[in-house]
Order: structure tokens, then sequence, then C-alpha cells
């Protein structure tokens, strides 16, 4: 063996030594990824504090680990803590170093455009360091220390500032990103030096005094743990305020828009059984809501999904800018290939990073797809933990769980007095579509956007595969003075009325399912082929196709409206095989009036051709 690698042997066991003398804990029981810990007295134990765990197996194999973990249970001087990582070589008595502070997510310019683990780590850093398959016990910053940011100052000497005020901004991209007072500041501070220029992220770019007449050095950067909410804590210091949600979320898919829409800064959720198109669906909210800026969590999701996500989103176009999709993005990368426990902290790691630029004043969409699988990663760690179990095996506190997930969303008006929103629309994977199983109901007791697909009309190639049935939303009349100053007075009166439409002609499909075409009337029958109408033509969109894909609001204003006053038009059919026979080419002269661009010459023509093929089927035309 040669002197150097002697000498890296050396250090390599000198630091282990450093490390171990640093502990204030060991470990005294393993099981899986909980481990138990005992402190050592110089150090009180506090939950959901991060500590390190030392495997001395792998130090004897002169390699250098620490396995960062949280504590989930303190009782006395004994405490349970959850490993982010694969626990192979733990063993008791391996030391643990305590590091003061909670989970926590560093903030800053550079976040958009990344792809971060649960823990935010940035991955495709890490792939370029480590290879393809990664080390088990590396950490790297979530910023990037080499680049530099152009830093311009908007306070001056002698301002006082808050928690939450801008000091400074920096371009992110086409977003102005605020450097502001860290959350966590008490009271008043006085600014006393500021600086502009190019810096990187830890670079002192200003000074202030605090009330105890205490320096502070502010850097672009502050970190802020991750499952405390930063709205919540800024109202409390009283200059935050929390807003009634009266805007739409506009997703450009006709069904949800219209008949269950979401407020932006409202909650929802897709349930829907495996291969329904929920993963499709949030796509599209994520490339053409018009949300500033969108996170994605991808929740124990399937690699192969992920990886699409991460290849496709560079190259697509953001409707709004033309620019690449991916600058407005956020991707949090947690799949099920990689460690359970990490994939509980993925959505509050999406959520703090939503709400922090939501404080900047922008619009957030966070996509979780899927809480399901975050549901059973709590349930995995409750086992271990041997509390007592609810129904089917989740932990009794995954009801509160879930409603303090989606409570941190909402309409707020900054310390600047501008407003921000942060919209959460999560996917649920109940086994066989069942949406009584306990994860969906919890979900559903909690949103107020119901989303619900069907494996029926999935199979049926229809998309989105939303059962409007079964599908409800709380926002249609919450936002009923929006639609009434932007769309039309009768809005949601209409809505209604085609809902109410829906319902009937599922009711008669149901009794032509016994008895026949034959066992119902003619006016039942014109009223089913009016509903299927509406289904086909309105509420189904083709998402391969460039036009129809994407439906802007003042697109569906028209295209509603049209299909309204068709729907609402007295016919005189002379038996049940005119009425299809009509029906049947009005729906196909109104899919390609939705393949048409507006204003072109094949959308003048439907359109005409529309009214014709009515005008021969009104009054006594359809008799003769």
């Amino acid at each position: 063996m040669s002197e150097q690698t002697n000498t890296e042997l050396e250090q390599q066991a000198s630091a282990h030594r450093a490390s171990a003398h640093r502990a204030s804990a060991q470990v005294v029981a393993v099981m899986g990824d909980i481990i138990t810990i005992k402190s050592l007295g110089s150090k009180p134990l506090t939950k959901n504090e991060v500590v390190y765990v030392m495997p001395s197996r792998r130090a004897n194999e002169q390699v250098e680990e620490q396995l960062m973990a949280e504590v989930l249970r303190v009782r006395g001087d004994i405490a349970d803590i959850q490993v982010y990582e694969d626990t192979r070589g733990v063993a008791v008595g391996d030391a643990i170093i305590q590091t003061g502070h909670l989970l926590s997510l560093e903030l800053g310019p550079g976040i958009l455009s990344m792809i971060y683990d649960g823990l935010q780590n940035p991955l495709e850093r890490l792939a370029s360091l480590h290879g393809k398959f990664l080390q088990r016990g590396v950490q790297l910053d979530a910023l990037d220390r080499s680049q530099t940011w152009a830093f311009t100052a908007v306070a001056k000497t002698g301002d006082k500032l808050h928690a939450g005020e801008t000091f400074g901004t920096v371009p992110e991209g086409r977003f102005t990103h605020r450097i502001m007072i860290p959350f966590n500041t008490e009271g008043e501070v006085e600014v006393i030096w500021i600086q502009e220029g190019s810096f990187n992220v830890d670079t002192v770019v200003a000074k202030v005094r605090n009330q105890r007449g205490e320096e502070v050095d502010l850097t672009m950067v502050q970190k802020w743990p991750v499952r405390h909410s930063i709205s919540e804590t800024l109202t409390k210091k009283g200059k935050t305020e929390r807003q009634y949600p009266d805007t739409p979320l506009v997703t450009t898919q006709r069904i949800v828009d219209t008949f269950f829409p979401i407020a932006r800064g409202g909650t929802g959720c897709i349930p829907g059984p495996f291969g329904s198109g929920k993963t499709v669906l949030q796509h599209s909210f994520s490339r053409y809501c018009d949300a500033d800026i969108v996170i994605v969590t991808a929740c124990g999701e399937r690699a192969g999904e992920v990886v699409e996500t991460i290849e496709e989103f560079p190259h697509l176009q953001d409707p709004t800018t033309g620019g690449s999709l991916i600058d407005r993005t956020v991707i949090i990368c947690n799949t099920s290939s990689m460690p359970v426990a990490a994939r509980e902290a993925s959505i509050y790691t999406g959520l703090t990073l939503g709400e922090y630029y939501r404080q900047m004043g922008y619009n957030v969409l966070a996509l979780a797809d899927s809480t399901s699988r975050w549901a059973q990663a709590m349930r995995e760690t409750s086992n271990r933990l041997e509390e007592i179990p609810g129904e089917e095996g989740f932990p009794a506190y995954m009801d509160s769980a879930i409603k303090g997930v989606y409570e941190r969303c909402g309409v707020i008006r900054n310390e600047e007095g501008d407003e921000g929103s942060l919209t959460m629309v999560g996917s649920v994977s109940p086994a066989g579509g069942n949406f009584e199983e306990p994860v969906t109901q919890a979900t559903l007791s909690t949103v107020k956007t119901f989303l619900g697909l069907s494996y029926e009309r999935a199979y049926k190639r229809f998309y989105p595969a939303i059962d409007p049935l079964i599908s409800w939303s709380r926002y249609l009349d919450q936002l009923s003075d929006w639609y009434g100053n932007n769309l039309s007075a009768d809005w949601v009166e209409n809505v209604k009325e085609m809902q109410a439409l829906l319902v009937k002609g599922d009711s008669i499909n149901q009794m032509m399912q016994v008895t026949g075409e034959e066992g119902i009337t003619l006016e039942d029958y014109v009223t089913f082929q009016k509903s299927l109408f509406l289904d086909m033509v309105y509420l189904q969109q083709d998402a391969f196709d460039d036009v129809d894909s994407s439906c802007p609001l003042t697109r569906q204003k028209a295209c509603f409206e049209l299909a309204v006053s068709l729907i609402r038009q007295q016919y005189t059919f002379k038996d049940k095989e005119i009425a299809r026979d009509y029906f049947v080419k009005l729906t196909g002269l109104f899919k390609n009036l939705n393949y048409s661009h507006d204003g072109s010459p094949e959308y003048n023509s439907y359109l005409q051709k529309i009214e014709e093929l009515r005008n021969q089927y009104i009054g006594t035309a359809a008799a003769a």
C-alpha cells in the first residue's frame, strides 16, 4: 500500500474520530429507517431536529458517511429518529451528531428550473459529481454558490424594516426575485449598510441593527423549516394578511374552468384509479394554467413518469412568454425507488418553496402526485413507531396531517401590499378506484374542488376522464361575482342548468339500458342526445391537438354559449332516428370547430355549417 494511500486512510479515520468526538447521542436500537437514540447529556433532544448518524461499520471500511435524519418523537433522554437514507451498516453504539436546527430549506435566487429531491438536494449537480447512482450520505448546497446575481438595493441606510419586507432584488430569469428580511426576524430592524453589485448568495449585501442593538449580516439566502408555514408566521407578526380567494385559476381545460373551477389560492384533488389520466391532467395544468410559477412534486411516483417530465419540460414552450416551460418550474423528484422516509418530507418541501414565491407576490401552483404514496410513507413510519393504527393501518393523525398541508394554500397580501397566491392540486391513487378509502375521504373533507376520474371514461378514451356526475366544486358560487363581471351575468345559472341536463341524461341512459330506446319517449330521447352532445363536444378535449389541447377562457365562453343555444333550441323531430342523425352530424361539426383556430376560414366555415344544420331541424322542417 502506498504512502499516499496510508495518509488518506489516516485522514479519513481521523475525521471519523473527530465526528464521533462531537457526538452528543448514540444509537441504542435500529429498525429499518427508524432508529432509537439516547442523549449523552450534553444537548437536549428536540422534536423535528436534524441529526446525523455516523455508521461505524462503514468507518471501518475507511468510508466517512453522515446519514441525515429527523427526530420524530422524544421521551426524556430517548428519541426515535427517521433516517432519510438506507441504514445499512448502522449499529448500536454508533455516534449521533445533533445540529440544533429543524429540517429546513435554503431560500434564495436560483431555485427556479431546478430539480431537487425531497430534501432539496440538487439532483443534476449530484449526478455530475457522483454519477447516475447517487451515493449514500451525500448532501450538496441547494443553491449554486458559484453563480453570481445582480443585486439591486431597494432599501437605503436608515430605513426601518420588518420580517418579510424587501431590501433588494435580483433578476431570476423573467422574474424579479425579492430579497427579503429573514422571516424569523423579531420586531423592527434598521438598515445601517447596504451595497449593490454582482455577488453569490453567501455574500453579505446588507447589515441591519436589531432591537437588541446587535448588528446582523444579511445575504441573499435564508433558511426556513419546512413544517412551518411562512405566511402564518408573518401573519402573526402583523404585516401579511390573508385574503378571500375571488379569482379562478384558469387551467384551459373546459370541464374544469366551466363546471368545476379551482380558485386561485384554492385547493383541489384528482382521485382516480391507476391509468385514468391523473398525471397527464396535472401536466396539462402545469403547462397551460395562468400561474406564474409551478412547483411539481413527484411524491413516490414511478421513475419513468418523472423522467418524462424532466426530459419534456425544457423543450416545451411556455404559452405565456414563449420561453422554456422549465424556466418557471421547480421539480421535487422523490420517486418510488428512493427512500420512503424522504417521501414524507417532499410535499412540505414543495409547499415551502411555493410559499416563498407567493410572499413575493407571485401566483404559484403546487402539484402533488401522489398524496396517497405520501400517506403510505406516513403509515409505514407510524407502524414502525408502534403507534395505535387507524383505519386500514394509517395513523390516527393522518386526517389532520392532510388538512395541515392544504391549509398552507391561500391568497395573501404581503408587506408591500402585493397579492400572491398558492394553489394546490393533489392527485390521489386509491387502490381499485375506491373513493371510500381513508386518504381519499380525508382529502375530500379538506379540499373545495373534487375532480373524480372514472376508469370507465378513461377506457372509452375520454380526456379528461373527469366524471361530471360525481365531481363537484364549491368555488362555482364563490366566484359568481367574478364570472358575472368577466364572462356573463347568467354564467353560473347556465352552468348549473347544463349540470342538471347531464344528470337527467344519465338517468334516461340508465332507463334505456333496461328498456331500450323503445321504452322511452321521443322527448326523453332528445334530452339524452342533448346531454351526450354536451359531453362529447365540451367536456372532452383532444390532448394531442395543438388547438383543442388548451382552450382559453374567451374561447370557452364562445363555445359554451353556442352549445347552450343549440341545447335550448326547440326541435320537432319526426322520430328518434332523425334526432340521432341530427346530433351525430352536429357533434362532428362542433368537434371540427374545436380543432380550428379562432377567426380562421375553417372556424367561420364550421360555424356557418352548424347554423345551416340547425335551421334544417327547427320548427316544421324536421317533421317534413
